[in-house]
């Protein structure tokens, strides 16, 4: 063993962790990194559990916690004999911080340089996460996410642009834009660009870049550019990941969210209106406090109403210190029995998507395993013959609930899509 990490939670951490992985592995000396997560009480027990399993299976290892969950459940962490450092989240992408005594869990980050920001392609990733923000000014109710992130910061659309021509020369396909809010970007900086300006930036000035996708945004922040680009660029991807969190609008108003149900329904319409055939994926909590069983079925109903297919679903729980916590909660098996609900009704979703694209030909980039992911995100089974990385027009035989399958492909190699993909793509 080197250094071995472990990531949990979102795809910013995922990043930062393969950044860690490099820094932790300068000395040479046999480390294993844990980027911890804080969005539910359930991220926290995970990591524990996963510390201690690793502290038997690697007693010789420097156990190195950061992340979310060291930042706001400090003490949790160092309790745990199995830690030998806690490094903060202003100090995880320092070099120094990995050659010499760290500060600790405390303080946040204060800026998002370009610099610390320049991660490349990952190793056995056909897909590159491409940080350009990071932190939060809102306060919702239920979230601890700001106090271990900071305030809102967004990388120079210069040198996003960079980062992604550097992905492409060496070798990425496609480039996934994160951060924690990412329709918040570009307004801490004096460049007049946002989100919507930074993907039409890229596109324009990466030409090679095949395939553009960004991961969860907040909708009511969706500006006239993003929908620009959603409706004109086909090289962003057809697939947003929309942070609703609820259905009902006194329960969103007691979230603190910044959006309405009607709101969500008609930018899933003028998003799907400006690209149709789009696919959205979502984030739901069940059982948020006060929720009464009419406000649930306001969430349930959204499903349907917005055309949800892909479904991640939380079920509430209480975070340290937020204004949600003190809320009157609702029964322990109502939360259950409604995340439950929302999960059977998102498989329903998915399920009925996927038979619509049986018959279909559709575009694959493929993965690892034998499996590929479509335009919308669906993942593929591919079988053997499909080298990673490569692009592909595949015909859809079938699905079995949760992947499409392809028909068998050739084992001889056929000419990459790519080159058709990028040349003269307009942007």
């Amino acid at each position: 063993m080197s250094v071995e990490t472990l990531s949990f939670g979102c795809r910013l951490n995922i990043v930062e962790t393969e950044a860690m992985r490099r820094l932790a592995a300068r000395d040479g000396r046999p480390r294993l990194v844990v980027n911890t997560c804080a969005v539910t009480q359930e991220a926290g027990k995970q990591a524990r559990k996963a510390i201690r399993r690793a502290a038997r299976a690697h007693p010789e290892a420097e156990i190195v916690v950061t992340g979310c969950g060291a930042e706001v459940e400090t003490e949790a962490y160092r309790a745990m004999p199995e830690i030998g450092r806690l490094i903060g989240n202003a100090e995880k992408l320092n070099p120094s911080a990995w050659a010499g005594a760290a500060r600790g869990p405390g303080a946040v980050m204060e800026a998002l340089t370009a610099e610390r920001a320049n991660v490349s392609a990952m190793a056995g990733h056909t897909r590159t996460f491409v940080p350009v923000q990071n932190g939060c000014d809102h306060r919702c109710t239920f979230c601890v996410i700001p106090f271990g992130r900071g305030r809102s910061r967004s990388v120079p659309a210069g040198a996003v642009v960079e980062q992604v021509a550097r992905t492409v020369e060496a070798g990425g396909r496609e480039v996934v834009l994160t951060g924690v809010d990412l329709t918040a970007y570009g307004r801490d900086l004096d460049e007049g660009v946002s989100l919507g300006g930074l993907v039409l930036r890229i596109l324009a000035e990466v030409p090679d870049l095949a395939r553009l996708r960004l991961s969860s945004i907040d909708s009511v922040e969706a500006d006239d550019a993003l929908l620009d680009a959603i409706g004109g660029q086909p090289r962003l991807m057809p697939h947003l990941h929309l942070s609703l969190q609820a259905g009902d609008d006194l329960i969103l108003k007691r979230m603190k969210r910044r959006h309405s149900r009607q709101d969500a329904i008609r930018f899933c319409a003028q998003a799907r209106a400006a690209r149709p055939g789009l696919v959205f994926g979502v984030d739901l909590i069940a059982g948020f406090p006060t929720e009464t069983e009419a406000q649930f079925g306001q969430t349930l109903a959204l499903v349907e109403e917005c055309g949800l297919t892909h479904l991640h679903v939380f079920p509430y729980s209480p975070r340290p210190d937020t204004p949600a916590a003190r809320m009157p909660p609702v029964a322990p098996e109502a939360i259950r029995d409604r995340a439950a609900r929302l999960r059977e009704a998102g498989d329903a979703a998915r399920a009925l998507h996927l038979a619509l694209q049986v018959g279909k030909t559709l575009t694959v980039l493929a993965e690892r395993g034998g499996t590929g992911r479509a335009e919308d995100f669906s993942t593929v089974l591919l079988g053997e013959g499909i080298a990673p990385g490569t692009i592909r027009d595949v015909r859809i035989a079938g699905h079995d609930g949760t992947r499409l399958i392809a028909e068998p492909q050739p084992v001889a190699p056929q000419a990459d899509r790519a080159a058709s993909i990028c040349t003269g793509a307009g942007a």
